[in-house]
């Protein structure tokens, strides 16, 4: 197999875990998963608002979560973990659902997504970018964006520090889609310019070649 045949099968597997995934855990506060393919197995993060439904009684939800990685995507040797989402607010794949919900309960569009911008700014995000895409405000389908704060388009950026969450709900009038991109506390400023020492890159470049082993997911 080709490479980049092999990319997109495990592109494709990603994606077919994180719906899963999120259908299984709606109830605990889904808010995305990792994937790590390294040569001793697979490690699974799972992030959720309540860890504890992620568990399950006597473990017995996560057991159910690594037989099916295993049998159903075909998963070597999966690690299964759970990390608690600390805010909520930070989180992409949280507010989508959130946004989503709210939809499904006939809340108005341009209403949610106004409340989600000012929730996730006043948690700390330097920039948040939502689009809602369907039949908004007639029989035509469209897309509509509100934006707060700074938001990268491309480059290094972009590729490193925004984080994308997605969701969809039936609504009578047909499929809602929602998008949810931040960029959070955490992430420079474009105009912030910083010069590294030696020291730095030689330990940057020693961490990139311990990890090209394996392959990180995008929170699907």
């Amino acid at each position: 197999m080709s490479s980049i045949k092999n990319i997109l099968k495990t592109k494709i597997k990603k994606g077919e875990i994180y719906e899963y995934l999120a259908e299984k855990l709606k109830g605990a506060g889904f808010g995305g998963v990792d994937i790590f393919f390294t040569p001793m197995g697979t490690r699974v993060t799972i992030y959720a608002m309540r860890p504890g439904r992620v568990i399950g009684s006597r473990g017995r939800t996560i057991k159910e979560i690594t037989e099916e990685l295993e049998k159903r995507f075909g998963v070597e040797n999966p690690n299964v973990t759970v990390a608690e989402i600390e805010v909520p607010e930070l989180n992409p794949h949280v507010m989508a659902h959130r946004i989503a919900q709210a939809l499904q309960r006939g809340v108005r569009h341009r209403r949610v997504a106004f409340w989600a911008l000012r929730r996730i700014m006043d948690a700390g995000a330097r920039g948040v970018e939502i689009e809602i895409s369907g039949k908004l405000t007639s029989a035509r389908h469209r897309t509509e964006k509100f934006s707060a704060g700074i938001m990268p388009k491309s480059g290094d950026l972009a590729l490193k520090y925004v984080k994308v969450g997605k969701a969809s709900v039936l609504l009578k009038s047909g499929v809602f889609g929602v998008k949810v991109k931040i960029y959070p506390p955490d992430a420079p400023m474009p105009e912030e310019v910083s010069i590294k020492s030696s020291e730095e890159t030689a330990q940057e470049s020693k961490a990139a070649e311990g990890t090209g082993s394996g392959e990180g997911s995008e929170g699907a």
